[in-house]
């Protein structure tokens, strides 16, 4: 295992970032670029489809990033400094249903001639065509289900992408830093079931994260999830997913998961609590207006007695996981991919190793990566800025009260 000072650090201060690219996600030109732009800018963990191709494309973003810094003609031309520690590599698995991890289809011989078509014009993943290859994108497709309300002739469906985790764990887990198990309340012997697969793994990894849906019982169910995972050395993340796939919808998305961050903070069981569902650019600010202690929301927390060692003894505020909104914040470049980012790293390095090719593509290639850095620098900086960088305070539970704040 990597040894990721960054990373763990951010989330022990509060200011961890996630990206989420998504579970069932695996368009692979746009998931290294997204995972490129994000890692330079300033991501902590690229979360992505337990899917070997997919893993290996953000590990060649990686790389790319690592050779890019070594390349004087590109770090000249650069205005940003490239990160010299890698953000950490998370895959997601399910122990059961989970609209995380399906996929639409529908035929589209069955559309109406004179059909508007609100199926593709929703669908935030370009995942839906009608030229060539009518009908869903599999690859594109993430699974967030927008498309099934409005057909006209409610022919969508979905259909659920199932990993098996026992076949792929032996080779998989040797790959990545972290992991993420989806699960909900009610599934215990499920996720056991799963979890007796990853724990021989467990304790090569950097952090393991739990996402599960919010529910009257959640935090008994944490709990439960929590000791029956005993002993367990490496830190965990609950992520608190308030409302799925929908930062990318509107401002008041992201209050769903706000206020279930605050009963995980308030009753469960210790851990990094994360935001996630329904985050986007408002994400950092509504947080702020929720905290007390004449709005200094990183008021000092008490300190637990294992800290050092990245578990805290008490849940803790970690950070925010971005996902439909981070990828759909750099769409029109990933649909219009200039042609020397669009290279995959093996070109890309190839034709960097002729010193005059070198000096006459580097300016260009930074000038094509700097406005899709600069666009995710955006939606990391502000959580970054909530500390300074040798803050080792952290955030207290969020206020039981909440004025003001309306669901969306």
């Amino acid at each position: 295992m990597r040894v990721h000072y960054r990373p763990l650090n951010s989330l022990q201060v509060g200011h961890w970032f996630k990206l989420i690219c998504g579970a069932s996600y695996q368009h692979l030109p746009s998931i290294r670029n997204l995972a490129l732009a994000y890692a330079i800018a300033g991501a902590d963990c690229i979360d992505v489809a337990a899917d070997p191709a997919v893993v290996e494309a953000v590990k060649e973003s990686f790389s790319v990033i690592s050779w890019l810094r070594q390349t004087e003609e590109f770090t000249r031309s650069f205005p940003i400094s490239l990160p010299t520690d890698q953000p950490l590599l998370m895959v997601s698995f399910s122990d059961g249903e989970d609209p995380h991890f399906r996929k639409a289809t529908f035929n589209p011989d069955r559309c109406p001639s004179d059909c508007s078509r609100p199926c593709e014009a929703i669908c935030p993943a370009a995942a839906i065509a009608f030229d060539s290859s009518p009908g869903v994108i599999e690859a594109r497709c993430y699974g967030c289900g927008r498309c099934l309300p409005v057909c006209p002739i409610g022919q969508i469906e979905t259909v659920t992408c199932a990993t098996s985790v026992s076949a792929i764990a032996p080779t998989l887990l040797q790959q990545v830093d972290a992991i993420e198990i989806h699960t909900q309340v009610g599934r215990y012997d499920d996720f056991m079931a799963l979890w007796s697969v990853i724990r021989p793994y467990a304790n090569r990894l950097a952090v393991i994260s739990i996402s599960c849906a919010d529910h009257d019982a959640v935090s008994e169910y944490l709990w439960q999830l929590y000791e029956g995972m005993q002993p367990l050395l490496t830190p965990l993340i609950w992520q608190t997913d308030g409302r799925p796939m929908s930062g990318d919808i509107g401002k008041g998305t992201t209050h769903a998961t706000l206020r279930y961050a605050q009963k995980v903070l308030q009753t469960g069981p210790p851990g990094f609590v994360q935001l996630a569902g329904g985050t986007n650019a408002h994400t950092v600010a509504k947080l702020r207006q929720l905290t007390t202690n004449g709005g200094d929301c990183f008021a000092t927390l008490k300190s637990s007695n294992d800290i050092s060692l990245g578990r805290p003894s008490v849940p803790t505020f970690g950070g925010i996981a971005y996902g439909s909104f981070a990828r759909r914040l750099l769409s029109s470049w990933l649909d219009d991919l200039p042609p020397l980012v669009s290279q995959s790293a093996s070109a890309m390095k190839t034709a960097f190793r002729n010193s005059a090719y070198a000096l006459e593509h580097s300016a260009a290639l930074a000038n094509q990566l700097l406005p899709a850095v600069r666009l995710a620098q955006s939606l990391i900086m502000p959580l970054k800025a909530t500390h300074s960088a040798a803050s080792t305070r952290l955030l207290s539970p969020i206020s039981p009260s909440v004025p003001g704040m309306k669901a969306p």
